[in-house]
């Protein structure tokens, strides 16, 4: 039986001075290594053994699989790292403070921006602070400045049918280390969820959610490995 376990990274430092972070490389907050190492240790108590693993290219992602990896003793399980997996690009909203736009703009066009499906934030400019078109990490990528949900799940989606489905046909136990959004283009998927109701899914941070896969890859239960009884 195929098993896929999702996990959003540890909160962000970002995440922790509540701003929009989207592409900009944020490292993990104190609190969100602890989470990350917390969600390896649920993980090795529950039995959990990996073949192969998924990340993004941003680092508050990547320093979350490696530390659950090493609570594992699994530091040497291969790892795909690809910008398809990276957070939603929030435009020009990125860096700002969340509360500081809502008393700018109001709450219900940050609303708007946050949790719509299809309406992007404003685009960044290219002359930004956090424009990162010229990373390296990103060469001979159109890298975006701006994205909704469903531009995430468009690039996310394909990435997951092309790379993780494979590696599930084969059996292979896959830990995927991502963001909010481009987990939820996953999930949207795998659980049949409506563009309207994927906005109001929450991914909290460092919780492992499990799914349990049929051999056609429907799937047969799915869970927060914290919410189910060892």
């Amino acid at each position: 039986m195929p098993t896929l376990v999702l996990l959003r990274h540890g909160q962000s430092q970002w995440n922790l001075e509540s701003r929009f972070t989207g592409w900009w490389d944020v490292d993990l907050s104190a609190q969100g290594v602890d989470e990350a190492r917390a969600a390896g240790k649920l993980l090795k108590d529950r039995g959990y053994e990996f073949d192969r693993c998924f990340t993004s290219v941003l680092t508050r992602a990547i320093r979350t699989l490696h530390l659950v990896l090493h609570e594992l003793d699994s530091l040497w399980l291969p790892v795909a790292k690809d910008w398809h997996l990276n957070e939603r690009h929030y435009g020009g909203l990125t860096g700002l403070n969340k509360q500081e736009m809502i008393d700018k703009v109001g709450a219900e066009q940050v609303k708007i921006w946050r949790r719509s499906y299809d309406i992007p934030p404003p685009p960044l400019a290219d002359d930004s602070e956090y424009a990162v078109g010229n990373d390296r990490r990103y060469a001979g990528i159109p890298v975006p400045n701006t994205e909704s949900l469903k531009d995430t799940i468009a690039r996310a989606l394909p990435y997951y049918d092309a790379e993780i489905v494979p590696a599930l046909r084969r059996e292979e136990r896959v830990l995927v280390a991502a963001h909010g959004n481009s987990i939820r283009g996953i999930i949207k998927h795998l659980s049949n969820i409506g563009d309207n109701e994927i906005v109001g899914v929450e991914i909290p941070t460092g919780q492992p959610l499990v799914y349990e896969l049929n051999d056609d890859l429907t799937v047969r239960d799915s869970y927060y490995l914290s919410e189910r009884a060892a």
